[in-house]
């Protein structure tokens, strides 16, 4: 069914005309009497009653213009008959509507024969031949020929307006919905109309290119062949490809796609319109990433350590070595990984670890998560509770731009066109902030006493850095009656979660109706903690007597020669845990390490047994998303050479340790699942993805959040600054730097500043300054940051450039550094 135009929602407007009834609005469609939806455009109504009506620049998640005229009809309000553009027409009440007159039919064609006036005639080189709205509306609507005789207008062609977008300014038909779609959803106006006249075209501004996180999307909504993806550029013909709707798993969000391959390699990815979660919208990490599984240093057997380093060896041997590994006391393993594994492979693995082998040392967040037992028990909310119109959404934690982008899209709609209130306690400025109705940044270490104060009415004086108007403005909305959503997440790598923890208690406090919405980032994370891959959470859902340790805690273990075999299910702690001298200890220190995963990472590289594991787009599974929404995982492409499914591996490992897993097929992995966790008992999962968004899993807690006494940060020294890391979009993460047209795209490392403390220093942004830590210095290039506190320095995780893990410690609350003038 079609969906209505964002920002109107169907039957939600009260009937206010007497011929208005409550099962909708009668009109007349080709002399049928039917009902159209309070508030519904004509293009949809019609659409939804079966009748297409051509058009180039609607589209049904942006604001109506009718520029492109494609789709006049002949309409009568009660004045007379005429032609109207539909897709800016209300549906009113006993509206008649003609789509098959002669007059409709004249428009059309001429509306048709105009746009093609200067549109090159290079469908057989164009890589939206055979998937052309132009070329099939010039088929179904068109004259059939052309009057126009004289030379077309020509540019360069193409030009590339970004290191993923081709531009081909002779194939624009100037619909808008490019640069409607970077203004108006993504809020990068970086595409823009210039020229005027015949000459009109669409471009950038010199020097400054279509650096959008979302410029894929425009590629897909474009409606002729004017923009083009470099990576699938010629790679494909669109009858040539197979297809099957999957889910993206670059993070938890959970976006709807479909894979695409040709000659069993994936080749693009494209964004489906879930109601629920993305509305067909694609940041271009979940776009482009698919090259990675093409790329030539992809694990194609398992490796086993010998006197030549890590040689090839077969399956059966390298079983053996990893069930001798565990056959260990429980408590001298430690796992870490496990958020990206599907549903069914993070089943199995725990099924042995924990649920045969007793195994409680295991964490699937790198010390960049919350604790499990506080983020499962808090009242979870929906993505659409969160972005419901006149609601109030308040951010803890990380930019959602950064981390979590398809989600940031839906909350930046519903802050600019549906009148949702977003409050921001963040650590920084965040790609909402213009879309913020209170932008409050507490200095590090500080959230928890932010969050304490609005709690306890002490609004009357600064408190962690946040002034006395928004603590006051920011409890009046709270307390305005209008439902809440806290979006959790983790802002600071600098500072303790503990700080985190502390501002959602208080907030628990001050708004008990509240709902909590998940932001931690890392991809199937919410159904690894289902499953119990967190500290204290027990296999098959409740609480742990034995709560074991968190990836700090394994990764000290370790360095101590407390752990003798060490598994990492898809992890890289050397590179992506935030204190990198405890992971290089631990795997130097401890006895075996396992890596299972799809890349020599740098924790591979250091491993005695390396199982080769299947990747996205090359397994069958489930994904559970952050608002507990159950999705498919579909295989399209063949794993290369031995990789195999992690269920499939864990299988083997399970009988070289002698408790034999009884899995032969994916079905029976789902039917444990099914038996060992109530929640999955009801699923048929055979219509799993079939229609609809997917089911939205309702899970019974028995236990509520227990908070402590809150965590006191220490005084600053009065010589450094407070440190803030997070996470860019782009980074020197595996996957990105495994695509061939991403990796070139993180930013090279920087300290951040704000004005104030840029002026103290005497530097301007792009001075080179040096950065010093308790145990080291390095020199690093200057930004000036607006929206910064005073008093903070922030360096993002993982650029090339400097590795900030360096000056990390796991045991410190909060981090300082000094900067100076080189």
């Amino acid at each position: 069914m079609p969906l209505s135009r964002p920002g109107l929602r169907p039957n939600s407007v009260t009937a206010t005309n007497a011929n208005e009834t409550e099962a909708g609005i009668p009109f007349i469609l080709n002399g049928k009497a039917l009902l159209a939806n309070s508030g519904e455009m004509l293009i949809d109504a019609c659409e939804r009653n079966g009748v297409h009506i051509p058009r180039f620049c609607y589209h049904p998640r942006m604001r109506p213009v009718g520029m492109c005229r494609m789709c006049l009809v002949e309409v009568d309000t009660g004045r007379g008959a005429g032609l109207q553009p539909s897709c800016m027409l209300t549906v009113s009440p006993e509206m008649v509507v003609n789509t098959e007159s002669t007059e409709t039919k004249q428009a059309q064609e001429g509306v048709l024969e105009l746009t093609l006036i200067n549109h090159p005639l290079d469908c057989p080189v164009c890589d939206k031949g055979g998937e052309c709205p132009l070329q099939d509306n010039a088929y179904a609507y068109g004259p059939g020929e052309s009057r126009f005789v004289e030379e077309k207008r020509h540019f360069e062609k193409p030009i590339s307006i970004s290191s993923l977008v081709q531009l081909d300014r002779e194939r624009c038909i100037l619909c808008d919905r490019c640069t409607r779609f970077a203004d108006e959803v993504a809020g990068d106006p970086l595409i823009h109309f210039i020229d005027r006249g015949s000459q009109t075209q669409v471009n950038t501004f010199p020097d400054h290119p279509f650096s959008s996180y979302f410029s894929g999307n425009t590629v897909q909504i474009c409606p002729v062949g004017a923009l083009t993806a470099s990576p699938y550029r010629f790679k494909a013909r669109p009858w040539d490809l197979a297809e099957t709707e999957s889910t993206a798993t670059v993070d938890s969000t959970g976006a709807r796609i479909v894979l695409q391959s040709s000659q069993d390699r994936l080749v693009r990815v494209l964004g489906v319109d879930s109601d629920a979660v993305n509305w067909s919208w694609l940041s271009d990490k979940e776009r482009f990433l698919h090259e990675a599984t093409d790329s030539n240093d992809r694990l194609t057997e398992p490796l086993v350590r010998s006197a030549d380093g890590l040689t090839p060896a077969r399956w059966t041997h390298a079983c053996e070595l990893v069930g001798d590994a565990l056959n260990v006391t429980a408590s001298q393993i430690g796992v870490i990984g496990g958020s990206r594994l599907p549903l069914e492979g993070q089943y199995a693995w725990a099924k042995l670890l924990r649920g045969e082998l007793g195994i409680s040392n295991v964490d699937a967040q790198l010390g960049d998560g919350l604790p499990g037992e506080v983020m499962l028990g808090l009242p979870r909310a929906t993505i659409a509770q969160a972005c419901a119109p006149a609601g109030v959404v308040l951010i803890l934690g990380a930019d959602p731009k950064e981390e979590l982008p398809s989600l940031y899209l839906r909350l930046r709609h519903a802050a600019s066109q549906d009148g949702t209130k977003i409050i921001e306690l963040t650590p920084r400025a965040t790609g909402l902030s213009p879309n913020a109705a209170i932008s409050a940044h507490p200095l590090p270490g500080q959230v928890g006493v932010v969050a304490a104060a609005i709690a306890d009415g002490k609004l009357d004086a600064e408190v962690g850095g946040v002034a006395p108007g928004q603590l006051g403005a920011i409890a009046e909305l709270l307390g305005s009656g209008a439902p809440v959503t806290v979006i959790v997440g983790r802002g600071n790598l600098a500072e303790s979660a503990s700080f985190t923890v502390d501002a959602i208690a208080a907030l628990q406090r001050a708004v008990p109706e509240a709902r909590f919405l998940s932001g931690l980032r890392r991809g199937n994370v919410h159904g690894a903690l289902e499953l119990g891959f967190a500290p204290g959470l027990a296999f098959g859902g409740g609480l742990s007597e034995d709560p074991g340790l968190d990836t700090a805690g394994i990764l000290r273990a370790a360095a101590n020669g407390e752990i003798e075999t060490l598994l990492l299910l898809a992890a890289d702690p050397l590179a992506d845990f935030p204190n990198s001298e405890l992971a290089a200890d631990a795997l130097k220190n401890v006895a075996t390490v396992v890596a299972v995963d799809t890349f020599l990472t740098a924790s591979t590289q250091q491993a005695n047994v390396v199982l080769p594991a299947a990747m996205t787009g090359e397994v069958d599974g489930a994904f559970l998303n952050l608002e507990g929404r159950l999705s498919p995982l579909r295989a399209k492409v063949s794993a290369p050479g031995q990789a195999r499914p992690d269920w499939m591996i864990a299988v083997e490992v399970s009988q070289s340790v002698g408790t034999p897993l009884d899995f032969g097929s994916i079905d029976d992995v789902r039917a444990g699942l099914a038996a060992d966790v109530s929640v999955f008992g009801s699923l048929n999962w055979d219509l799993l993805g079939a229609s609809g968004d997917g089911p939205l899993l309702e899970f019974n807690r028995t236990w509520e959040p227990q908070f402590g006494e809150p965590v006191v940060a220490p005084l600053p020294d009065g010589y450094g600054l407070r440190l803030i890391v997070d996470r860019k979009l782009w980074d020197l993460g595996t996957m990105v730097q495994q695509s061939e047209s991403l990796r070139d795209l993180p930013e090279v490392a920087a300290v951040h500043l704000c004005r104030q403390d840029l002026e103290g220093l005497g530097v301007s942004e792009g001075d080179d300054v040096l950065v010093e830590w308790s145990n080291g210095s390095q020199s690093l290039q200057v930004r000036r940051e607006v929206g910064l506190p005073r008093g903070v320095a922030r360096i993002p995780f993982r650029l090339p450039g400097f590795n900030v893990g360096d000056l990390l410690s796991s045991e410190d609350l909060v981090a300082e550094i000094r900067v100076t003038v080189t």
